[in-house]
């Protein structure tokens, strides 16, 4: 079974089952390891870059993302 599988078996579940589920999953996050969480975070870098190199155009300049967590801050 894909991801893509488990989503929309997932989504068919009712609102109540969805948010069990979904507390359930963000629990098991909480007893990663610092490897695990290491070895998560590159993945999501790596998928990150893979996305900018086929297109280029989602990219989002510096000075932009600064000054929108900076307002979000404020």
């Amino acid at each position: 079974m894909t991801v893509a599988d488990l989503e929309t078996k997932i989504l068919e579940l009712s609102p109540k089952e969805r948010a069990q589920l979904a507390r359930r999953i963000l629990e098991s996050l909480e007893f990663l390891s610092e490897a695990e969480i290491e070895t998560l975070w590159i993945q999501e870098t790596e998928r990150r870059d893979r996305a900018l190199d086929e297109d280029p155009s989602r990219a989002i300049p510096g000075d932009d993302v600064m000054r929108e967590a900076r307002t979000l801050l404020s």
